[in-house]
């Protein structure tokens, strides 16, 4: 706990550094009035994180909450971590009504998705909008007043490509989207590219994708300095009230995940080959992570077995983990041709790794029903033909 308390002293204690330092790379939009209302005049607050391994591991995360609630000591705060390593916008788009909006109105929202959509997914440009957008849209719709901060954390690519002078992919739709919706955003990546150019900072004492502490103290730092400009005035009236921020007529991409969802296994009408049931993990081999033991999986391995679900929407796909032995899927929407969807990831060789996979994202908005069997063909790196569902999704 003392080693924690002084890398905080040390993150306020650089906070002019920060100023100076970061102040292009810390972008404020609109107001963040909202939360400073009801952490300073209503003394409760929920704050909420949400992204991938960055946000899940011990890092930037629990530093911007003890800052928070070193400067509202008197505030009764309630802190969701919703970090899922290895997941990209798209999944938590899905996933945010139930790891983050169901715990209640959210008064300030950090989001983190640039590295996994990049590195993980992989995404387009349009997949990087998708989920972004779909996550803000959500949040607005349930709670119009929450006020968002993005930021754009980074990997070696990445950084090579800022110190070239070039934008990576993830971070300029997502800026994109940060626009068009008035949320404010930390761009650390460029931050940290622009340090390790001016020699001022190195990639190993940042810490890498994953960063260290002095690479997390920078982050909550420049979080710390856009609250400063964000707060710099007193409020002006003790009764001040919250207001409903902007909502932009159009959204950026009209499938945008704004209605993502998890729709349950348990809703499918599955012949006897699959099983709704905990997977017998210790005879599968591979990685395991433990937040993915002990529930309940819709699992088959064998090829032809096949299912049925109706759904509402434009998209529908698949929340899986996809390990040594993950197959293919054929899909078919309302009665057309069945088409392969590849579970199988680059990085699952060693691990039953989480991704979202998804069948369709551009269906007439209505009802549809998705016809979904396990094909006899595999990826050339997969040592089979399992399928193992956690959710299904769609928007």
């Amino acid at each position: 706990m003392f080693r924690f308390s002084l890398l905080l002293l040390c993150i306020l204690m650089s906070s002019s550094f920060a100023q100076a330092e970061a102040s292009d790379n810390v972008q404020l939009r609109g107001s963040l009035d909202n939360c400073r209302i009801r952490f300073e005049l209503q003394k409760v607050g929920h704050v909420a994180f949400i992204g991938g391994s960055i946000t899940e591991m011990d890092g930037y995360r629990p530093m911007v909450s003890e800052l928070l609630q070193k400067r509202f000591p008197e505030t009764e705060f309630e802190f969701t971590a919703a970090g899922i390593s290895s997941t990209c916008s798209t999944t938590g788009a899905m996933r945010l009504s139930s790891d983050v909006l169901s715990k209640g109105p959210v008064d300030l929202f950090f989001i983190e998705f640039a590295v996994n959509d990049d590195q993980d997914a992989g995404h387009a440009r349009r997949e990087c909008i998708r989920g972004l957008e779909g996550i803000i849209q959500q949040c607005r719709r349930h709670n119009p007043k929450m006020d968002i901060v993005v930021t754009y954390f980074v990997n070696p690519g990445m950084r090579d490509q800022l110190q070239a002078g070039k934008t990576p992919l993830s971070i300029g739709a997502h800026a994109d989207v940060a626009k068009h919706h008035g949320v404010s955003t930390i761009h650390l990546a460029r931050e940290v590219a622009e340090r390790i150019s001016a020699k001022t900072l190195t990639w190993e004492t940042f810490g890498g994708t994953h960063p260290k502490p002095a690479g997390n103290r920078i982050c909550a730092a420049m979080i710390d300095e856009l609250l400063s400009t964000a707060w710099k005035t007193p409020l002006d009236d003790e009764n001040a009230e919250a207001v409903p921020h902007r909502t932009p007529p159009k959204p950026l991409d009209e499938g945008s995940y704004g209605n993502g969802r998890f729709i349950s296994p348990e809703k499918a009408k599955f012949e006897s080959g699959w099983n709704w049931s905990v997977p017998q993990w210790e005879s599968i081999p591979g990685g395991k992570r433990g937040r993915f033991t002990e529930i309940k999986m819709l699992h088959a391995d064998k090829s032809g077995e096949g299912l049925t679900l109706t759904f509402e929407g434009r998209a529908i796909g698949a929340y899986v983990v996809a390990g040594p032995d993950a197959g293919v899927l054929e899909t078919s929407i309302d009665d057309g041709p069945f088409e392969k969807r590849d579970l199988f990831h680059r990085f699952s060789r060693g691990l039953h790794y989480p991704r979202t996979v998804m069948f369709e994202s551009d269906l007439k908005p209505g009802p549809h029903t998705l016809r979904l069997r396990v094909s006899p063909e595999k990826n050339k790196d997969s040592k089979g033909t399992t399928a193992r569902i956690i959710q299904f999704v769609a928007n």
